[in-house]
């Protein structure tokens, strides 16, 4: 059964997923005339969001709210990154996000941890993004061969996977200096 602290966890993640899916990731850079470009990648805050509040409030409580999100999206509101209902499950995308939740499986098993070490984290993370990746290539690929358009397979893999997944590993990287962070507040408890 659920318990207060339960439910506000579950809102605070729900909170957390939508918010990180309409944030895009940005570059600054400086060039020669010292002015800042700001370069948009083609990924959102999603999934380094999710890698991290699963380090926080664990599995459970991620799944619930994750389970959540994709319920309001295909039956409510139109709350994934590129719209939302019924029609989303036949886009590539869907199949992204159900690759969510082996990631957040792979990344709860830090938790299992009193201390995360960097390399584990990184290891685990690299995992994490292959397995939702995979899941999403398995996806996008049945979908096409039940339409019998394996031309925009191929399409679909080299921008929704190959186009992004470097993306995702490198946002590994700031992920990693919380680390430090996540293994103090778990002492403290």
């Amino acid at each position: 059964m659920l318990n207060y602290s339960k439910i506000i966890e579950i809102l605070i993640s729900l909170q957390c997923i939508y918010i990180s899916t309409m944030i895009p990731v940005l570059v600054s850079i400086q060039d020669s005339t010292n002015l800042n470009q700001s370069f948009e990648i083609p990924i959102t805050w999603q999934i380094p969001t999710i890698i991290l509040i699963t380090l926080i409030f664990k599995r459970k409580v991620v799944y619930i709210a994750f389970s959540i999100y994709l319920f309001l999206g295909l039956f409510i509101i139109p709350i994934f990154h590129q719209g939302g209902s019924l029609g989303y499950l036949l886009t590539p995308n869907f199949g992204y996000l159900i690759g969510i939740y082996p990631l957040i499986k792979i990344i709860d098993k830090l938790n299992t941890n009193k201390k995360i070490l960097i390399s584990e984290f990184i290891k685990s993370g690299i995992l994490a993004i292959i397995t939702m990746h995979t899941t999403g290539i398995i996806y996008s690929f049945l979908q096409m061969s039940f339409y019998n358009k394996l031309s925009t397979f191929f399409y679909n893999f080299s921008s929704y996977s190959l186009g992004k997944i470097g993306f995702h590993f490198i946002m590994l990287i700031p992920l990693s200096l919380l680390i430090k962070l996540i293994n103090f507040s778990k002492f403290k408890q």
